[in-house]
């Protein structure tokens, strides 16, 4: 069947439909992911604590939406994706990878089921026109049609324990009713959308996707409705913090396509049981072979803040390499997320990371570094 992208994306900074909003809210904008976004508004400590303790309102319409359809949806998908698609029931969402023959990833994305040969695809804004392009290369043996719907689409994330509350204000969608990793189409204040319950923060909270041209109405209206739980809105900034408190992966910082995805912690989301998939000789291989490194949480133990290809060392020899890291505002001290030798990840165990030619004590810990509060 015939592949369709319905807009295509330049090479140009975009602006999402909210940017005038996120300018008359005093919000700094930085470059992200070929996008103008705000990386925080107030202050990245005050905006993350506000998430955590009461709600907050991102504006990720910089993520990217891919439509598949068709009679061979289904097991298209199954072949493109790592994880087993037969599990996913209508209106439920799936984690999962899509990989290169050689095992590296491509991007890791969220599959939504309307029904057996309807799905829609989440997937990072870095990574939209790769994605389709991936995608599109390898539908044309199945009877599938895919569109790249990114730019026609916007989408809001109301995160925090006031999210169900606030946002039931706007919808006569029963949320109680939305499990987690699922959603459900409705009408938010009057307009037609997509409400799920996933979330990158540790806290409960909703996606709503709806037509791009109707994305300040609503905006305004949840900041409005918004005013009675002290919300506030959110930028990237807190947005980095709250999911590396929680231990969640970023495509570009803790996985790539160079990276083995086996030793990144995400063998839950690769099922080599099932049947031929894209990538999936390479990743056998790689765990007969043996896996040689594993990604885990580390915290300083002293003061500091680590960073991203941070060395790590045991001893005096380097055994990896920080992936993604922050400053905690929940736990007041420096955390990260580290690629690390196996022998060297166990809970506890003591290591050393370089930060200005100078080595930080630090330590092993489980993930996630805080509890999480989603409604499961």
């Amino acid at each position: 069947m015939k592949k369709v992208q319905c807009m295509s994306q330049n090479e140009t900074l975009r602006k999402t439909p909210l940017y005038a909003v996120h300018r008359e809210l005093g919000a700094k904008m930085v470059p992200f992911a070929g996008w103008s976004m705000p990386i925080q508004y107030k202050g990245l400590i005050q905006e993350h604590l506000c998430v955590r303790n009461a709600v907050g309102l991102f504006d990720v319409s910089h993520m990217g939406e891919i439509e598949v359809k068709g009679p061979s949806a289904k097991a298209f998908l199954q072949y493109v994706i790592t994880n087993d698609i037969n599990k996913l029931k209508d209106t439920a969402i799936l984690y999962s990878l899509m990989c290169y023959e050689h095992g590296g990833v491509v991007d890791d994305l969220l599959v939504h089921r309307y029904s057996e040969d309807h799905y829609f695809l989440c997937v990072n804004a870095s990574n939209i026109e790769k994605d389709f392009q991936w995608i599109e290369s390898h539908a044309e043996p199945w009877q599938v049609e895919v569109r790249n719907i990114s730019l026609e689409t916007a989408q809001l994330a109301i995160q925090g324990p006031s999210a169900e509350p606030l946002l039931q204000q706007l919808t006569d969608l029963p949320l109680k009713d939305i499990q987690y990793y699922h959603f459900n189409q409705g009408k938010i204040h009057n307009i037609d959308g997509l409400i799920s319950r996933t979330g990158y923060t540790g806290e409960d909270g909703f996606e709503v996707y709806l037509p791009a041209d109707k994305a300040e109405t609503v905006y305004r209206q949840i900041m409005e409705a918004g005013k009675e739980f002290d919300i506030q809105p959110i930028g990237l900034g807190a947005r980095d913090t709250l999911r590396l408190e929680m231990g969640y992966p970023l495509y570009g910082n803790d996985i790539d396509r160079d990276c083995q995805p086996l030793e990144r912690g995400l063998g839950w989301v690769i099922k080599l049981a099932k049947e031929d998939f894209l990538g999936k000789s390479a990743l056998v291989k790689a765990k007969e072979a043996g896996l040689k490194y594993k990604l885990c949480g580390i915290k300083l133990l002293d003061r500091g803040v680590p960073r991203s290809h941070y060395a790590i060392y045991k001893e005096g020899n380097k055994v990896g390499e920080v992936t993604s890291g922050t400053f905690s505002p929940s736990l007041n001290q420096g955390i990260g997320m580290c690629y690390v030798a196996r022998e060297f990840s166990a809970t506890g165990t003591p290591l050393e990371v370089e930060i200005r030619n100078q080595r930080v004590p630090a330590e092993v810990v489980k993930l996630p570094f805080v509890p999480s509060h989603v409604k499961k």
